[in-house]
């Protein structure tokens, strides 16, 4: 304790904050990695082209929107995507799921309902921008910018038959799987928790609120702030509500999408699975959608 209290008061913040983030993510990035197992062992290429529509727009949609039923947390939502690629799921289906599935899940649709006094509006408007950003990016990967996202160095060489094995071989793999996934995600979420609790900290929010002086640059910074931020899906929405009466309906809805899609955690995670360039066409299709949407959410009013 006596180390502790030797230590400037905004070190002890910047770690509360830390363990903050780190307590709030680790369940989320736990049961990623749990289903991310579960899918190695227990999906397999023959089985996604059974399910999947055979139309590319279809594919799209169904990617888009099966977050309703198949919910995850952005921080845990990379290891999941990265083992669909692997299954042979288009990238043009698994990455809608990787924008949406953070929002438009049941959870963070009744948190976000909840957060803005039970409105309706607020839950639309959220929704809406999410499908709408997942549609345009599946239809960029679809047509336009082509599948391959994956790294190379992310790519498993060949794929394992266990179909031979009994149920209780299955979940010991499938959980022996869950483990390195999340040992090998954890470190990327440790450093991007750091950083993102060190900018809270040390970047001071008021230059931030001072500056959003017009629509467009109000919209910009609350987008930054999201990224700084890193909160989970779950509880962005309270944060947010809290921000409304100082930005106004159109920034904060903007916040509220890119923050789910885009922050410190998942970026860096992104890194380790995506190429560097996928990660560029997404943050700025991302980015350009969230923000005409926005800005359209302004004028409409």
């Amino acid at each position: 304790m006596a180390i502790f209290n030797q230590l400037p008061s905004s070190v002890l913040q910047w770690f509360a904050v830390f363990m903050s983030i780190i307590i709030e993510a680790l369940p989320f990035v736990l049961l990623g990695t749990i289903l991310s197992g579960f899918i190695e062992i227990y999906i397999t290429p023959d089985i996604v082209n059974r399910f999947l529509p055979r139309n590319k727009f279809l594919r799209i949609l169904f990617g888009t929107f099966v977050g309703f039923v198949f919910p995850s947390c952005e921080c845990g939502i990379i290891p999941i995507i990265h083992r669909f690629l692997e299954k042979k799921v288009p990238s043009y289906t698994a990455v809608p799921f990787l924008a949406t599935a953070p929002i438009i899940n049941p959870i963070v649709l009744f948190a976000t309902y909840s957060a803005f006094g039970n409105s309706i509006r607020f839950l639309m408007l959220r929704l809406i921008g999410a499908i709408l950003v997942a549609i345009v990016l599946g239809c960029l990967l679809a047509f336009v910018a082509g599948e391959d996202i994956l790294k190379d160095s992310a790519i498993v060489s060949h794929v394992h038959d266990y179909s031979d094995k009994k149920w209780y071989q299955k979940v010991f793999l499938a959980l022996a799987h869950a483990v390195d996934e999340f040992f090998d995600t954890g470190r990327y979420l440790v450093f991007g928790t750091a950083v993102a609790s060190a900018m809270q900290i040390y970047l001071p929010t008021r230059v931030l609120t001072t500056i959003g002086h017009n629509p467009l640059m109000a919209i910009l910074i609350m987008m930054l702030l999201a990224f700084i931020l890193s909160l989970c899906s779950e509880a962005d929405a309270f944060i947010g509500a809290s921000l409304l009466s100082t930005f106004g309906v159109a920034p904060v809805m903007a916040f509220l999408l890119i923050g789910p899609m885009v922050d410190i955690k998942n970026l860096l995670m992104m890194f380790k699975s995506f190429k560097p360039r996928f990660i560029v066409q997404f943050i700025s299709v991302s980015v350009v959608m969230i923000v005409a949407y926005c800005l359209l959410v302004g004028v409409v009013g």
